[in-house]
């Protein structure tokens, strides 16, 4: 573990409800998922997973110039949408909605001692700007209730009333995962400075819900939108100006944007393509993502991302041990099994990433 930043404070039995975590949910995936494929225990199900560049921003000033954004770049990345509910379900249920960002090509060495040199950056983002609980010892209290049966849980939400509250905001439906502002939820180191993240688009024309949806509309939405121009977000970041009002400890707790607004330090672009095909899906769900996966400056911070470190990991070698797929991070946009398509065919032009596209946007 790397060591303690000053705004951390540790609980002493936080241990021992990390611990609790794993094993609930390493023991619900396995009886879940005996047989099959093994999916993650939360966003299991994808709308898309995406080619994208993520650009920093040229002449930051000084105090965002930090690690990753030291200086103007571009990285080739993967962006994964998803639902959180535990069960595959349809998209007009309300739903927290993920979006994972995968950088590659990123120099130096990251926080996770099994893959230190690894030259990806993960960036774990939802579509609320709070988490549900206050604290590791809450969320270990909400998964042993969920596991308990319904009585545990009427009585969790009647003993723990943010709790509720925080969820009720969170689940909401919305029209497309490409429209959707997205937030960390948790702090990360920014440099030496608490931070958190946000990714807001940039909208063109906004979508609605369809009368009647299909159960996968989202990522029709997403397919929709793809073939026909690119999705462009903000990655911004919020820097904490009071302890007291902007809690590391407590992801619970909105940050006041009036104390601290959000400034933009990137730009990503997912240009027009074409991804809904069997095997990117599929690659998408070998893809481990973890806010660990980071360098140094942007380490992880707060007890829900301590808690995440053990749990991500133990969870991503199950899944993949049962399914006998390899754990490796990616180094570029080849997926293992495509290159056999034809290249002629209108659907793969757009997969592949024609020239004509991406030169319309001045890139290579």
């Amino acid at each position: 573990m790397s060591p303690q930043h000053a705004s951390e404070k540790i609980p002493q039995d936080e241990k021992q409800h990390i611990e609790d975590l794993r094993q609930r949910l390493s023991a619900k995936i396995q009886r879940e998922y005996q047989k099959g494929v093994m999916r993650r225990d939360a966003h299991p199900k994808t709308h898309g997973v995406v080619r994208a560049y993520f650009i920093v921003e040229p002449d930051l000033p000084p105090e965002l110039r930090v690690g990753l954004f030291a200086r103007a770049r571009r990285y080739k990345t993967w962006i994964r949408f998803s639902n959180q509910s535990a069960t595959i379900q349809p998209d007009s249920k309300r739903d927290i909605r993920g979006m994972a960002i995968k950088l590659m090509g990123v120099p130096g060495k990251k926080v996770l001692d099994a893959e230190a040199d690894a030259t990806t950056q993960d960036f774990i983002l939802i579509s609320t700007d709070r988490f549900v609980t206050a604290n590791v010892r809450e969320f270990a209290g909400l998964i042993r209730a969920m596991t308990s049966g319904t009585l545990s849980v009427i009585w969790y939400f009647l003993t723990h009333l943010r709790v509720g509250l925080n969820l009720w905001h969170s689940m909401l439906r919305h029209a497309n995962p490409l429209q959707v502002r997205y937030h960390s939820t948790t702090p990360y180191l920014f440099g030496d400075r608490p931070v958190k993240y946000a990714v807001i688009p940039q909208i063109r024309h906004l979508d609605r819900i369809p009368d009647n949806p299909p159960d996968d509309y989202l990522r029709r939405a997403m397919v929709r939108q793809l073939s026909q121009e690119d999705a462009v977000f903000d990655f911004m970041v919020q820097f904490q100006t009071d302890p007291e009002k902007m809690p590391v400890e407590d992801p619970g707790k909105v940050w006041p944007e009036e104390l601290s607004r959000f400034r933009k330090v990137a730009t990503i672009r997912i240009p027009r393509q074409y991804f809904d095909h069997p095997l990117q899906d599929e690659f998408g769900d070998e893809l481990s993502f973890s806010p660990w996966h980071a360098l140094p400056e942007h380490r992880p911070l707060g007890g829900i991302n301590r808690a995440r470190k053990v749990v991500y990991e133990a969870i991503s070698r199950m899944r993949h041990g049962h399914n006998h797929t390899e754990r490796k991070e990616p180094e570029g946009w080849d997926i293992p099994g495509m290159e056999s398509l034809d290249q002629s065919s209108e659907g793969s032009r757009f997969l592949w990433g024609s020239t004509t596209i991406f030169r319309k946007h001045g890139q290579p």
